[in-house]
């Protein structure tokens, strides 16, 4: 792989939500990414072991049994030799399994242990089960995202797993990895996704804290309830969002829309808002979303069309960027940011389980007779 973390190795011991994410991320910048996928008895263990994920993508593969010591042995070879380790086990599960990070720092002092877990590795909810739901409802976010009249509304698992989770945590390793660098000394990384969604609501606390934001939702100017920030139904019954904030941008949106009776000097009047949506929903309705995409797209009314997977793919300003590529005749987002010295960095291909466990072991200098008896006992497996 080539991209700006060519040269770094690490270790993602498989999992699901948030640490494959995180794996992702760092594969799509260019690190080598092992992931450890468990195997018992020559048969792969881990939920998903499919790994036909799109965000399994990019990762070498050693199937090992780490429920047995020569499985962990093999792991703690690995980590002689890697930049940094991911595992989302509860807290205390490594430790016991033998590849705690007191074990893999006693074998590379420089390692970077990356844990991802719901609630961290402290806290009376640390051993509790959990998913993305979970953790934004206890930080805040949750609770303000939905309309006023129905209950909450889960946002896929963009907040806690990816947002919270696996992107901060990946921005926990590459720091540590920076300060390794120079100091020569790893550390342990916790990351957990209540903290990172809570992290996220940070301008929100903010405006409720200055009197700006009610503890109701769709009653504020990021939630829906103002009528220059939210998705109206056009026509034909799909729809269109709306993100003029700054009163200039207000003026022209009210202007092209041909509104009346809509001043733009009561942008921030909250009294007016539910009269103002009403006037915003009926003239909606009188275009279709293309007719009104011909209108207002491109301009500062801060308009976009709200596309579906197959319309986003084929949108022009995303077709020109190659915001989404093939993968194995599928769409895939890209990977992303871009950068200047590594051009458009090339889709890594998807991963086999243990597809590379033959080869890993024998560059840990195991013969081929060793590797075949591991295989044969169940240490390990080989696709």
């Amino acid at each position: 792989m080539s991209g700006p973390l060519s040269g770094i190795r690490v270790l993602e011991i498989a999992g699901l939500g948030a640490a494959p994410f995180c794996g992702m991320i760092l594969a799509d910048l260019g690190a080598e990414v092992i992931r450890v996928d468990r195997t018992h008895g020559g048969r792969v263990t881990d939920p998903g072991a499919d790994r036909d994920s799109f965000v399994d993508r990019g990762r070498r593969s050693i199937a090992l049994n780490l429920k047995s010591p020569e499985g962990v042995a093999i792991l703690l070879r690995l980590v002689e030799t890697s930049d940094a380790l991911i595992e989302a086990f509860r807290p205390g599960v490594a430790e016991r399994l033998g590849f705690g990070p007191e074990a893999c720092l006693m074998r590379n002092e420089k390692l970077i242990y990356g844990r991802m877990t719901g609630w961290g590795q402290t806290g009376p909810l640390s051993q509790a089960a959990g998913h993305d739901l979970n953790y934004i409802a206890t930080s805040g976010a949750l609770h303000a995202i939905g309309s006023r009249d129905a209950a909450p509304t889960p946002p896929l698992n963009l907040v806690g797993d990816y947002g919270g989770g696996g992107m901060l945590l990946a921005i926990g390793i590459l720091s540590a990895i920076l300060e390794s660098v120079r100091t020569g000394k790893g550390q342990v990384v916790d990351a957990a996704m209540n903290d990172g969604a809570a992290m996220l609501m940070t301008e929100i606390y903010s405006q409720y804290a200055r009197g700006n934001w009610t503890n109701a939702r769709q009653d504020n100017f990021l939630d829906g309830g103002a009528p220059f920030y939210r998705t109206y139904e056009t026509r034909d019954g799909k729809f269109v969002s709306i993100a003029a904030i700054e009163a200039r941008f207000y003026a022209i949106l009210i202007e092209k829309c041909g509104i009346e009776g809509v001043p733009a000097s009561n942008q921030w009047d909250k009294g007016s808002w539910h009269e103002t949506c009403a006037k915003f929903e009926a003239r909606f309705k009188e275009k279709t979303q293309k007719e009104w995409c011909l209108l207002l797209e491109g301009t500062d009314a801060c308009f976009s069309p709200v596309l579906d997977f197959e319309e986003a793919a084929l949108h022009p300003h995303n077709k020109e960027r190659r915001t989404f590529r093939q993968l194995e005749g599928q769409i895939v987002p890209a990977p992303a940011p871009r950068f200047s010295k590594h051009g458009d960095i090339a889709l890594p291909p998807l991963g086999g389980v243990g597809s590379e466990t033959a080869e890993l072991l024998g560059k840990l200098g195991y013969t081929q007779e060793a590797v075949s008896d591991l295989i044969t006992r169940g240490i390990c497996s080989q696709s």
